[in-house]
């Protein structure tokens, strides 16, 4: 007995507005985790804090990173789709974990 992933549409695919706004989230959230991760960078640069520079590196990882891969994914033909979900889904899981050692870490 085979095992189908986890789907919220099931076989059919969504209205064309929702993949719209879909698509318009996803940029809006990038373009915040990289402005929430320059600025934790200059907070670095500027007192020299070790967590900062986590906060901006796992914000880069678990924003930047996914969406990058899906560009690639995109453009690149002969990329297999399982590679490009792993690779996206271990940055995300990378980028909280360091962001949850960045609030943890002793200053």
């Amino acid at each position: 007995m085979g095992s189908t992933p986890l789907s919220v549409w099931g076989s059919e695919l969504p209205p064309e507005w929702v993949l719209g706004f879909q698509q318009v989230t996803q940029l809006v959230s990038v373009c915040v985790g990289l402005v929430i991760a320059y600025y934790a960078y200059r907070g670095y640069r500027r007192n020299e804090s070790r967590p900062m520079l986590f906060l901006a590196a796992g914000f880069v990882l678990a924003f930047a990173v996914p969406f990058c891969v899906l560009v690639v994914y995109s453009i690149v033909p002969g990329v297999p789709v399982g590679a490009a979900v792993i690779a996206s889904q271990t940055s995300q899981v990378l980028g909280l974990l360091t962001v949850l050692y960045a609030i943890r870490m002793p200053t």
